[in-house]
């Protein structure tokens, strides 16, 4: 079994040293990069299972970079950030981030976020199966999204949540259930962060994310996909 590898890009030596040590002990090979334009380069060389991207670095922002890898790579993202506002991790979200941890943060943490959107992201590939929903079209095997033949790039965690409620139409699905299906771990006090992902999701999916066909709110307590979009 190939061990997974994960880049840690944090400018602070001792912070990304002490990352590295926790994923190290849970299992995982590292490499820490400690700028951003550093880290571009390095990904143009590598394809790492995950990458660890602190929000705060020198001369190139994390927001910047994670916009530069997903327009390269659907390579999940954590992003590592001392920044506790929550429009900080819901932009972070927005741009394509599979979770988020706040410094300061313990190690069992880390490695158990970690392996959560790894497990869900390296699991075992689905027997062929295509969802549709009016002109929209999910394939499973191929993790691909279509609407009217023009493909949709999601990140994962966008992903498994449309197949969430795409696999139960008309089915409500609550802010906490969602996250245990993208994330594979429910975290107390994230089920906010589902917001982020949806309101990602319809901005990609919707031709009028204001007025959703795909993805509606029902308001108090959570999510669906209609039966009969219109």
């Amino acid at each position: 079994m190939t061990t997974p590898f994960a880049l840690v890009i944090e400018d602070h030596l001792t912070t990304a040293e002490f990352f590295a040590a926790a994923l190290n002990e849970g299992g995982f090979e590292t490499e820490i990069i400690r700028s951003g334009q550093g880290a571009i380069d390095r990904l143009s060389e590598i394809v790492p299972d995950m990458i660890i991207l602190d929000l705060n670095l020198p001369g190139m922002d994390g927001l910047d970079i994670a916009r530069e890898i997903h327009r390269k790579s659907d390579t999940p993202i954590i992003m590592l950030t001392a920044r506790v506002e929550e429009t900080d991790r819901l932009i972070g979200l927005e741009l394509g981030a599979d979770d988020y941890i706040t410094k300061p943060f313990s190690p069992r943490e880390v490695v158990a976020r970690v392996k959560a959107v790894l497990r869900r992201v390296s699991k075992s590939k689905e027997p062929v199966e295509i969802i549709r929903i009016s002109d929209l079209e999910i394939d499973l095997e191929a993790h691909s999204v279509q609407r009217s033949s023009e493909l949709i790039e999601l990140t994962p965690t966008e992903f498994d949540i449309l197949k969430t409620l795409a696999e139960y139409p008309g089915k409500v699905f609550s802010r906490l259930q969602l996250l245990e299906a993208s994330q594979g771990n429910a975290y107390e006090g994230y089920e906010r962060t589902i917001d982020a992902h949806i309101k990602n999701l319809r901005a990609k999916l919707e031709p009028d994310p204001k007025n959703p066909r795909y993805v509606e709110t029902v308001f108090g307590v959570g999510y669906r996909v209609p039966k009969s979009p219109i």
